[in-house]
């Protein structure tokens, strides 16, 4: 069988997330040829050189190059709308970063000119890899602890707002769009076709105050299903990462590492219990339950089998190259992505408006 040519890439912008993009296109999808990047920052430009990279003198060039036919775009938000229209009118296929754009009506423009060309357009949703969110899902998915009606997803820092372009809100800054689209779309890819009936969300604006440097955010979904999401960036004491509370026991995943464990229930009918100080007063009802009538278990994550499944982050670019040779369809859809964008302004307009919003 004759080996398939490779897919020339590129990528416009060369900052943190693109170098990352760079680095591990690079040493894990054989099927790309990179060609090189561009960025606006000639002390970038400089650096992709420093490092053996071509740098396109222009983003012009880059996407006149007819190798290339896959582009990255890992700018600030407020320009990916630009960025990816152009491409596509030049016979790329794009892959954007997240957040995709910053409104509905813009991400529609998008999809019209992908609609319009029959380029690939896609959103960069790595985080549908993680190892903590993949044994949350699996913990869900699997029925281990019975229906899992309230779910809760944090990430913590305190270190602010890094003091870059994210602090600013005409390019899209703030923490609902640079950690929430990850914590949303976990969310709302874990909750698949269930209707999400509310939104209610508090913005913080504790370091910085022009965008949001936090928020806490309850969504609740048919089926009886309750999450929090929160991120917060001035917390010294950093909860764990995931928190599930199922009919038959709860489960705690503590970081990106997946250390935890899940305790369930094995004796439902050992109710009796005897009335424990609690403060300045007896409790018979929150009296800790004793070992004859609960078992701790490790978490799925903890074999090595499921971590091997786990890690395949590579499976995003794999199906990028796997849908423009016209193997496969594209995992992160425009559906997906039209639904998040309508959630990200719903907890935007909750967050300043104080009220609870009707989604769907």
């Amino acid at each position: 069988m004759a080996e398939k040519p490779k897919i020339g890439w590129a990528l416009i912008g060369y900052g943190g997330m693109g170098s990352w993009h760079v680095d591990n296109v690079r040493k894990q999808i054989p099927d790309i040829e990179f060609l090189g990047v561009y960025d606006i920052k000639e002390e970038r430009q400089q650096r992709a050189r420093e490092k053996g990279i071509h740098a396109y003198e222009s983003r012009e060039a880059l996407l006149s190059d007819p190798r290339v036919q896959l582009v990255t775009i890992a700018t600030t938000n407020e320009v990916h709308e630009e960025i990816a229209i152009d491409a596509m009118r030049h016979g790329k296929n794009v892959i954007s970063e997240k957040p995709v754009t910053l409104s509905p009506e813009s991400l529609e423009r998008m999809i019209a000119v992908a609609e319009e060309t029959g380029m690939l357009f896609t959103v960069h949703q790595n985080r549908r890899w993680d190892w903590d969110y993949l044994c949350a899902k699996k913990i869900i998915d699997d029925n281990t602890m019975g229906h899992v009606f309230q779910i809760e997803s944090r990430v913590h820092g305190s270190r602010g707002i890094p003091g870059d372009w994210r602090g600013i809100k005409k390019y899209g800054g703030g923490m609902v769009y640079d950690w929430g689209v990850h914590l949303f779309d976990q969310m709302l890819t874990l909750m698949g076709d269930r209707k999400l009936l509310s939104v209610y969300a508090q913005l913080t604006h504790v370091t910085v105050g022009e965008v949001d440097d936090g928020f806490r955010a309850i969504f609740k979904f048919e089926d009886d299903y309750s999450w929090l999401v929160e991120v917060l960036t001035n917390n010294f004491y950093s909860l764990p990462r995931w928190y599930l509370c199922g009919m038959n026991g709860s489960a705690v995943i503590k970081d990106w590492d997946c250390r935890g464990s899940i305790t369930m229930v094995e004796d439902w009918e050992n109710k009796d219990a005897l009335p424990i100080q609690a403060g300045a007063g007896l409790t018979k009802t929150m009296a800790p339950r004793g070992t004859d009538s609960i078992k701790e278990f490790p978490l799925p994550s903890d074999t090595k089998a499921w971590n091997d499944v786990v890690k395949s982050w590579s499976r995003f670019y794999e199906n990028v190259v796997a849908t423009i040779r016209g193997e496969e369809t594209q995992i992160v859809t425009w559906d997906q992505q039209r639904r998040l964008v309508k959630l990200i302004k719903a907890v935007l307009d909750s967050g300043e408006s104080g009220e609870v919003i009707r989604f769907e």
